[in-house]
């Protein structure tokens, strides 16, 4: 085992499943490249924001890397219920918005927090959200993150998987963003226990490739209808509201002072926010919103 701190390798881990996923994002689209921009934070650290436009495939996607230190401000520390001290925080986030409502948009995210005070853990994890209801999507993507979780823990995945359901809700929506996956935080445990949850960390991001990537292959030369087009654009006007109303990320970002273009990045390049739209068209639509109502168990 390595004798670096647990912390440095976290960021090495990071910066490397950021050039994987890069790498396989830009074949799988065949067209466009990543562009990176180095920002630096005011306080502490900085970021590797790499970000992909305009393609065959990918309409817009993020793949950010940050390490940011610093005080961390009160009222963030009150809210996260956790006591204010120096932080430092590393980790990857990653959205990406097909331009074909025929592929899913995926999140992920795999993070580290420390604190000068010496309370430390882990967090993370992927969901789909899908425009058209294929359950052999929603059966791979789970089943993918299951078997990572599994090497950890057949108790894991049941659990994450459940966190997911509960987190990306939209309470004023009645609906889930979409189909779920797995979500978990606040990872805590002796040394020992963190260096386990660091194996099962490295896991969770290695499994992310294989399970989008052949969903991206099996969809992204279909042909898509102009319904199908505006159904998408309607449901990214949900992801919007989650995001800008209740993702944990989005806050902490923005409260310690992180580049605004990066955390801002994981919001769809086109959005319909028609008044009273209609959400159940279509049997595909009338099952897909069933889903999101009320989350099934996929593997």
């Amino acid at each position: 085992m390595s004798t670096a701190p647990l912390r440095d390798r976290m960021v090495s881990y990071v910066h490397d499943l950021q050039d994987r996923i890069c790498s396989a994002l830009e074949l799988a689209d065949g067209r466009a490249r990543f562009h990176e921009d180095r920002w630096e934070r005011p306080g502490g650290g900085g970021g590797w924001a790499r970000v992909i436009s305009g393609g065959k495939v990918f309409e817009k996607g993020g793949v950010n890397v940050s390490t940011v230190h610093g005080q961390l401000p009160e009222k963030l520390a009150a809210r996260m219920g956790i006591e204010r001290a120096d932080f430092f925080a590393t980790g990857i986030s990653l959205v990406i918005h097909p331009a074909s409502p025929r592929v899913p948009t995926v999140h992920a995210n795999f993070r580290y927090f420390e604190q000068s005070n010496g309370d430390a853990w882990f967090g993370g994890g992927a969901d789909l959200t899908p425009y058209v209801a294929d359950a052999d999507d929603a059966q791979h993507f789970h089943r993918t993150l299951k078997e990572a979780c599994d090497l950890y823990g057949e108790e894991l995945y049941p659990g994450y998987k459940k966190q997911c359901d509960e987190y990306f809700y939209i309470r004023h929506r009645g609906e889930a963003r979409g189909i779920g996956g797995v979500f978990y935080d606040y990872l805590r445990g002796t040394p020992e226990e963190l260096e386990r949850t660091f194996d099962f960390q490295q896991s969770m991001g290695d499994a992310f490739l294989p399970a989008y990537i052949p969903i991206v292959e099996r969809h992204r030369e279909e042909p898509f209808t102009e319904r199908e087009k505006k159904f998408q654009l309607l449901r990214r006007g949900r992801y919007v509201e989650f995001n800008l109303v209740y993702d944990r990320g989005t806050l902490f970002g923005l409260e310690t002072d992180g580049r605004t273009e990066s955390i801002l990045m994981s919001l769809p390049p086109v959005v319909h926010f028609d008044y009273v739209a209609p959400m159940e068209s279509n049997e595909s639509e009338s099952t897909l919103m069933s889903w999101l109502r009320e989350p099934r168990e996929w593997v």
